[in-house]
């Protein structure tokens, strides 16, 4: 199946810290390619993957789900973790859902996590009909592209695929019931003005989490935060939250 130009996965050598990145339901990885070549940068060793289903067609989308995109993710940790002395886990989205669910299983072997407006509540009541919609309708109206800088596009579906988003709850249940097992460091950017999550998940986060989360406001953005008016201070605060964690030093390329 062909990719969307600009929806290919990114690579980069670098040194003993790893990254790994990844991006949000019905996305790509364009949506954080910026973000991964500023840590790149600065010379960590960096990851973002291209989750199945994702960068080609919603109707491809639709025959995969959250264990087919969480199993791509588990691949790419494994090799960073091959390679690297620790390894960081960052996300926008699905993404950050995702990256909560690697702490989990992974425990200290994530050293800590940057996620932007993670979804982990089903905030969405056509979603507690989509196991029974799937058999009616294919898609619905895409959730892709909620970004308040003009001028800037998100690389998604403009449908969203129903059998690959029924999947979704089951992810979310899982991930709730295990977040006592997060024990890492966890930064979370949020954007007060999302049309896509709603507040929900950041504030089951904050009630869970305590000391351990620091939440930090994107007042000038929307969803796709990594590629609108604030992604700046994200690029820049995830880079700091690195240094501050790390046990080994960055090392420029």
């Amino acid at each position: 199946m062909p990719l969307m130009p600009g929806a290919e996965p990114y690579e980069h050598d670098g040194g003993q810290i790893g990254v790994l990145l990844c991006h949000g339901f019905t996305g790509s990885p364009q949506s954080l390619r910026p973000w991964a070549e500023y840590l790149a940068a600065a010379g960590l060793t960096v990851s973002l993957p291209r989750l199945p289903g994702h960068g080609t067609t919603w109707q491809e989308m639709n025959r995969t789900r959250w264990e087919d995109w969480y199993a791509e993710l588990e691949r790419a940790f494994e090799s960073l973790r091959g390679r690297c002395a620790e390894v960081f886990v960052m996300g926008l989205s699905l993404g950050g859902c995702m990256a909560l669910r690697l702490a989990e299983v992974h425990g200290p072997l994530v050293r800590g996590l940057v996620i932007v407006n993670p979804s982990i509540v089903n905030d969405v009541p056509l979603l507690r009909l989509a196991p029974v919609l799937k058999f009616v309708v294919a898609s619905v109206a895409g959730v892709a592209g909620d970004i308040k800088r003009e001028g800037v596009a998100e690389l998604g579906y403009t449908r969203t695929p129903v059998s690959a988003a029924a999947t979704l709850p089951r992810l979310w249940s899982l991930v709730r019931s295990e977040l006592g097992a997060v024990t890492q460091p966890v930064l979370v950017y949020h954007s007060p003005e999302d049309h896509v999550v709603k507040p929900a998940s950041v504030k089951l986060l904050s009630e869970t989490l305590g000391d351990n989360l620091t939440v930090r406001e994107c007042v000038n953005s929307y969803h796709v935060a990594t590629l609108d008016n604030d992604a700046p201070e994200i690029f820049e605060g995830s880079l700091e939250f690195i240094r501050i964690h790390a046990s080994v030093p960055l090392q420029r390329d």
